[in-house]
């Protein structure tokens, strides 16, 4: 039997999942790090390759990055939805059946945060600069066919406009969260439960035996930490060009390439303070002002703007979504394609890419709650403030669009101004545009040293502890890709970001498929203990 790390030491409830393998066990020493010799070495160089690649032909990397995207997006839109609906279907019947009732990390494990501590890191992990960035933009988008309407339904109407937020919802809804919670719980469970090594290859051990620890292993962690770094990327990319058209809007300083770059690194460098603190220290302390600042926000854009609408909007936002959720989830003949392969293959992806970041980390924070427990607090808090949160943003912009006031009457013409052009309407618009900017920061700090945890977990062989330097290289190389995306997409830049987490995301939803199988058959061999 192996020596287990401490942080997960665990007793192994069955005897199929002995194992002599140690976590780190195949790592190397060198410079200070300390890493798996495959899955580091590999997804270094691959994302080294890529950045430098980049640098070097910008235009034709942001070209080739856009055809891969439109490929993908046409060939596999099918594969995309499917894989998500089954996502769903998973969760719900482990939450109603007796699998449920197992606690990550056996019967006697205890919780080690708060609360409302967890669900703020769960919020922060799981939603980030993207919920900022899209708030507003997405609603109106939707609303004003800037870049088709969900289900071909006539923009500008009273159905579209319930229609926009239901859709908006649907897109940060249980969908992506079901992927992420999937992910989450597998790496939880074979930890926790089953005393294996804390990465991913270790959720595949009921398939593939100790053969995971192996090459077939490597496959896979190369995968997670590839797809985690695009997926990370693609929200400093959006955080970027938000901090920038906010500084714009406030100081008049011109939002151009150059200063979304600026952004990236100054607050990358932010973001290694926060490394150093740790996870209580940093990642802890920042969600929770995150989730304080994103109530204040809301609440005084609802004093602010037309309370009653907007209260109307949020008691509609949940019966829309519950009622379209199946026509918007359907694959086959879609009559709105452009808006369909737009928007929610696009969204779709970006989970799939995010989901080891997000499963990861959910997975750290969890221990001691049981699965059902899990799959709740992933599916019902989230969701009620997400919900919330359209209506309030995206109602107030979608008012103002109704009563025939500010430039938004006119749709998007650009994304990350979409919020601050809301703004403009309001009281104290400077007050509530340098807050949405301090919160933006913070969600990149937080999305920034978040992943940098989960990518170090992934390459560093599962090891529970180690050096600090090799968070500071993650968040670096996920800063990095974000600059050399805004490089390549130029004018194109939204598009570009899009395209590097689509192309990441298709390798990665076949193994999660794979994981769903392995996750049902390892909690098979633990619900009789319950």
């Amino acid at each position: 039997m192996r020596e287990q790390d401490n942080t997960y030491n665990n007793s192994i409830s069955n005897d199929d999942y002995r194992t002599d393998y140690k976590a780190g066990q195949d790592n190397v020493q060198f410079l200070g790090f300390d890493v798996h010799n495959s899955v580091f070495g590999v997804s270094a160089i691959l994302i080294i390759m890529f950045i430098v690649l980049t640098l070097i032909f910008p235009e034709y990397s942001g070209e080739a990055l856009n055809q891969t995207k439109s490929w993908i997006i046409n060939q596999f839109d099918w594969l995309f939805m499917m894989a998500i609906n089954f996502m769903i279907i998973l969760c719900i019947v482990i939450v109603l059946s007796p699998l449920g009732k197992i606690r990550l990390g056996g019967k006697s494990a205890k919780t080690e945060y708060s609360l409302i501590s967890w669900l703020c890191m769960l919020f922060a992990s799981g939603v980030g600069i993207g919920l900022l960035f899209w708030g507003v933009a997405e609603p109106v988008a939707y609303f004003t066919d800037w870049y088709g309407t969900p289900l071909n339904v006539t923009a500008r109407t009273p159905e579209a406009e319930t229609l926009a937020l239901s859709a908006s919802l649907y897109h940060w809804g249980v969908h992506g969260w079901a992927t992420y919670g999937i992910v989450g719980l597998a790496l939880a469970f074979f930890s926790y439960n089953k005393g294996l090594p804390f990465t991913l290859r270790s959720a595949f051990y009921p398939v593939f035996g100790e053969k995971c620890w192996g090459p077939i292993g490597n496959v896979v962690d190369i995968l997670a930490a590839i797809a985690t770094v695009f997926g990370i990327a693609t929200s400093l990319g959006l955080g970027a060009q938000q901090i920038a058209s906010g500084l714009d809007y406030v100081f008049g300083i011109q939002n151009t390439v150059v200063t979304q770059i600026s952004v990236i690194i100054l607050i990358t460098g932010v973001t290694y303070f926060s490394v150093v603190r740790g996870m209580q220290n940093g990642v802890k302390l920042l969600s929770n002002i995150n989730i304080v600042l994103s109530i204040l926000l809301l609440a005084t854009i609802l004093v602010l703007a037309s309370s009653s609408s907007i209260i109307e909007k949020s008691l509609a936002i949940f019966p829309s979504y519950v009622s379209n959720i199946i026509p918007l989830s359907n694959w086959y003949e879609r009559e709105d394609e452009v808006w369909y392969h737009g928007w929610t293959i696009f969204y779709w992806a970006w989970w799939v890419s995010w989901s080891p970041f997000v499963g990861i980390f959910m997975a750290k924070i969890s221990k001691g709650r049981t699965v059902r427990e899990f799959f709740l607090a992933v599916f019902i808090a989230p969701i009620i403030f997400i919900g919330i949160w359209f209506s309030v943003m995206g109602g107030a912009a979608l008012d103002m669009i109704a009563n025939n006031q500010g430039v938004l009457v006119n749709g998007i013409t650009d994304a990350s101004l979409a919020l601050y052009e809301m703004y403009a309407e309001l009281p104290f618009a400077s007050v509530i545009a340098i807050t949405s900017l301090i919160l933006t920061v913070i969600f990149f700090v937080t999305s920034a040293d978040s992943g940098a945890i989960v990518v170090d977990t992934i390459t560093s062989g599962g090891k529970a502890t180690s050096p600090t330097k090799q968070k500071v290289f993650w968040v670096t190389s996920s800063s990095m890709i974000a600059i050399c995306l805004l490089l390549g997409g130029g004018a194109e830049a939204l598009s570009t970001i899009q395209a590097g987490v689509v192309a990441t995301g298709l390798p990665f939803l076949i193994v999660l498929l794979l994981l769903s199988y392995s996750l049902v058959k390892g909690l098979r061999t633990e619900v009789s203990q319950y």
